[in-house]
């Protein structure tokens, strides 16, 4: 199984950067000047304060064979955030209606992240992070 560093950094590179000027940002991030630093920042910030969220009990209980699930990140132009779980066509597995508000309730209070900028105006961006879910014990 890839590592969630193999499967962000496949992501990333899927990702039509050429389209935004600036990466969307994260607060943390802000000092770093350099573009290709400040982007895996951001990655990694996000992924980690998903992972972090997620990681109280409720989906390892309900869905214990669950290891990683694909999140659809949109940061729009007011830097407000949804986030969508990805599912196989065929999923039968999950209950996607339960997932999806898990993900609702949990994913709030981020910190604040700054949306991407395209000629000076703020645009709305998505990606897909990849989240484990299961952590080895």
């Amino acid at each position: 199984m890839p590592s969630e560093q193999e499967l962000l950094e496949k992501e990333l590179k899927e990702i039509n950067w050429k389209e935004v000027d600036q990466y969307p940002s994260i607060v943390d991030c802000e000092a770093i000047t350099d573009d290709a630093q400040r982007k895996q920042c951001f990655f990694e910030v996000l992924s980690s304060t998903i992972q972090e969220k997620l990681s109280v009990d409720t989906l390892r209980i309900l869905f214990p064979k669950l290891d990683t699930i694909e999140v659809k990140v949109t940061v729009n132009p007011d830097a407000s955030m949804q986030f969508e779980p990805q599912f196989p066509k065929d999923t039968v597995a999950y209950d996607t209606i339960k997932i999806d508000s898990i993900l609702k309730i949990k994913l709030v209070d981020f910190p604040k992240v700054n949306p991407a900028i395209k000629r000076g105006i703020p645009v709305k961006t998505q990606f897909i992070l990849p989240v484990i879910i299961k952590t080895e014990k």
